[in-house]
Parts: structure tokens; C-alpha cells; sequence
């Protein structure tokens, strides 16, 4: 059967000084640039099949001597990583199963020891160096303030025995920067891999209409252009899921980076009416009706998001939401409505968690015409729908079917990630194989 999936967690992306990047004369066709990380780290749940030093998936990966945590693909990578590693180590044995830090605090560890390592720019900074980086410090309300100070008190509970820190307020600006710049790892399914520092990659301005997308190589993230940039044009990437309609994109970029965003489909809205597709009916909703149920959906969205943070939840509470939240928006919202379409996501989300390989098709099916109508060309949203559809086909035993939705996965990904990218050879595998 298909690899079992956790479900996607939203986190920040790139907002770094503001400055935008430019489109230098004659890029190449499709890479743009790279940028290796500054520093990265790993999500816990992902160790055993993935390196903590180089990302990579592979079997057979060896572990830590000494905390029995972390693991490698050879003692190359384990001596590179082991001065980022050994921050924790020691930790992870004194404090054993308490030893839970998050990961905004882990990838924070890791800046201010690489900054006492290396105070000099380093490779990832030849356009925007770290301590450059915007924090909006004056646009955070007292809640985001709070957060900070909870994750200030985790570093020195966790870390202290093993660096020292700057001062109380250089923190809060450190986190602030964190949460605006960082960005999140994922594989070829959107899963969560872990969390990285890519400051070049940071300088880059938001739009919903973007020009390039950001994809990674392990620790290496890529930027590709997936439109014609003319020389001193500006390099726009997306900061944020561009499912959602203009009101929502704009709330998330407000609360996370502090911003409205004014490209051109922000401006005429032009999406917005076929993303809140309402059914079609004898007696149509009135238009007070409608709102009602988009609230409804935005709080149910976000009853889900919570939810999630509690394993234990999943089995006895997210179905159920799923099933009666989209019984109760499918009375007004057509089955391509993005709140609809949000639920049913996370439906096949919980059916595969539990292994429900049928029920997870079933999903996939209804989602993928609206996410490729709805999305951007080569969205990575929609290949890593194709490319769970075509592993649940697979999986399923219907080749035919498999074999056409790996394809189309694939020259999606040939663009965004470039056709050498080992996941493009490992889904090829998996064709060969079948």
C-alpha cells in the first residue's frame, strides 16, 4: 500500500527584507538559482527514514551512537551535521522522552550556533545575510509576543547547558526573523520534512500570480522559473497556499507577514467567484445565507487545524468533523468550492492515516479537476495530488489509471523541481516497477 502520510502542517514561508529580486539578463531556461540552507533541522517524527544531515530518504541509515536520535547516511554526513547535532545529543540523553522542544526553537538554536561559528557571510548569504532579515517587531500584537516569550524560555531550558544566548530583547528580534523567514521542508507530497534558513531564497517578494517556485533538494532549495521573466523583471514566488479566495490569502499574509498583497488577482478578484461556487438550486441561498456558511467553513477549518495537534483526536474527532462539516456546506457550496475541497483534503488526509486506501481515492478523485482549475500551472498542490492518486491506483491494483496520474505528476515536477530531481527518478522506479 501507499507510504502512510501525515497530513500537511501549514507553517511560514519566505518574507525576507522587503527589497525584492530581480530578474538578472539571460537567466537560464528554468533554474534560476540555488541556495543551500543556512541551517536546518529535521522534524522528529520524520527520523529513521530521512538523514539529519543531508535529508535524504534511504534504508539503512545509521544511527547516533551516542543519543540513538539522529541518523545518517554515512559518517560524512554525521560529521558534517555534528556541529548542529551536538547541541541537542546531550540533551536528548539527559532529558529522554521530555526532551521536546519545537521546531522553531530547534532551527533557532542552530542560527545562533552557526552565527558563533561562522560570523562571516556564508554561501547561502551572497544577496541578504541573516541579521538582515525583516522581523516586524512593531506590528506584533501581544498574543505573537507571548508565543515568543514561551519559545525564549524552551531555548533556555533546553540549551542552555550547551551555549550561551544573547540577550532577552536580541532574542525576541532572532524569533521574530525566524517566523517571517523561515520556510518549511517538504517531499514530493507536500509532507512535512523539517524547517530551514535560506536567506537568498528570503529575498524574494510575495504575489499570488508568482513567476517561479521554490523546490528542494534535500537541504538545497531550488528556484525555478515557471513563466517568461524578462531581464529586470521582478522574481515573485508564493508565500502562502493560493487555493483559498482573495479575502483569505490576504488575512494569512496579514497575520503571518504583515502585508496585503496587491498583484493583479489580488485586485480584480477574478477567481473568487468560481472558487466559492455556490450549487445550483430551485431556490438558491440567499446571499446572507451564503456569508453564513463561509464563516461557518473558516471556523470549522480552523476547529480541524487544532485539532491536529492532538494524535489521540484523530481517530474519535476529525472524521467526524470532515463528514458533517461537508454534509452541512454541501446543502449551499458546489463540490468545487475551496472550503469544500479544503475538507475534503483533509478527509483523505484521516483516510490515509487509517489506511482507508479506497476512501483516500474516493477524495482524491472529487479533488483533482477543481485544484488544477483553481491553482496556478505546475502547482506542486496539484502533482502531489497526482501523484497520491496514482499511488493509490497503484496500490489498488488498476495500472491503467496509475500509471496516467504518476505521468501527469511527473511533468508537473519535470518543471518545478527539473527532470534530474531524484523524486522524479524514484516515481519513474516506481512505474518500471509496476
Amino acid at each position: 500500500p501507499p507510504r502512510r502520510r501525515r497530513r500537511r502542517r501549514p507553517r511560514w514561508g519566505g518574507a525576507g527584507a522587503g527589497a525584492g529580486f530581480r530578474a538578472a539578463p539571460s537567466p537560464p531556461p528554468s533554474l534560476l538559482f540555488s541556495c543551500p540552507a543556512y541551517t536546518a533541522v529535521l522534524t522528529v517524527s520524520e527520523r529513521g527514514g530521512h538523514c539529519d544531515g543531508c535529508f535524504a530518504r534511504k534504508e539503512g541509515l545509521s544511527k547516533c551512537g551516542r543519543c540513538k536520535q539522529a541518523f545518517y547516511c554515512n559518517v560524512e554526513c554525521q560529521k558534517e551535521d555534528w556541529p548542529m547535532h551536538k547541541l541537542e545529543c546531550s540533551a536528548m540523553c539527559a532529558f529522554g522522552q521530555s526532551w521536546n522542544p519545537s521546531e522553531t526553537v530547534r532551527l533557532t538554536a542552530r542560527i545562533l550556533a552557526k552565527q558563533k561559528a561562522h560570523p562571516e557571510r556564508t554561501e547561502s548569504e551572497k544577496w541578504l545575510a541573516v541579521k538582515e532579515f525583516e522581523s516586524h517587531l512593531d506590528k506584533l500584537d501581544n498574543e505573537k509576543r507571548e508565543l515568543i516569550q514561551n519559545d525564549i524560555a524552551a531555548l533556555h531550558h533546553f540549551y542552555s547547558k550547551h551555549m550561551e544566548f544573547p540577550d532577552n530583547a536580541a532574542l525576541v528580534v532572532l524569533f521574530a526573523q525566524v517566523n517571517c523567514n523561515g520556510f518549511t521542508i517538504e517531499d514530493e507530497e507536500l509532507s512535512h520534512l523539517g524547517s530551514a534558513i535560506f536567506p537568498d531564497v528570503a529575498l524574494m517578494n510575495h504575489s499570488c500570480c508568482p513567476n517561479v517556485i521554490v523546490t528542494y533538494r534535500g537541504t538545497l532549495a531550488e528556484v525555478r522559473a515557471v513563466k517568461e521573466i524578462e531581464p529586470g523583471e521582478e522574481i515573485f514566488t508564493s508565500y502562502i497556499d493560493l487555493l483559498y479566495p482573495t479575502e483569505d490569502r490576504n488575512d494569512r499574509l496579514r497575520d503571518s507577514y504583515f502585508f496585503n498583497c496587491d498583484c493583479r488577482e489580488c485586485i480584480t478578484k477574478e477567481k473568487d467567484k468560481e472558487k466559492l461556487e455556490i450549487r445550483k438550486l430551485n431556490d438558491p441561498p440567499s446571499a446572507e445565507a451564503v456569508w453564513d456558511m463561509i464563516k461557518y467553513a473558516r471556523n470549522v477549518i480552523e476547529e480541524f487545524r487544532r485539532a491536529k495537534h492532538y494524535k489521540y483526536i484523530l481517530y474519535l474527532t476529525l472524521s467526524p468533523i470532515c463528514e458533517l462539516s461537508l454534509d452541512k456546506m454541501g446543502a449551499v457550496f458546489e463540490d468545487s468550492n475551496v472550503y469544500m475541497l479544503h475538507m475534503m483534503y483533509q478527509a483523505m488526509g484521516v483516510c490515509l492515516y487509517m489506511q482507508d486506501w479506497e476512501g483516500a481515492l474516493r477524495y482524491g478523485q472529487k479533488i483533482i479537476r477543481p485544484y488544477s482549475k483553481h491553482y496556478p500551472s505546475y502547482s506542486l498542490n496539484v502533482a502531489s495530488m497526482w501523484l497520491k492518486l496514482g499511488r493509490l491506483y497503484m496500490a489498488l491494483e488498476n495500472r491503467t489509471a496509475g500509471v496516467k496520474a504518476l505521468k501527469r505528476a511527473i511533468a508537473i515536477m519535470e518543471v518545478a523541481h527539473g527532470k534530474d530531481h531524484p523524486y522524479i527518478s524514484e516515481i519513474k522506479q516506481e512505474l518500471e516497477d509496476h
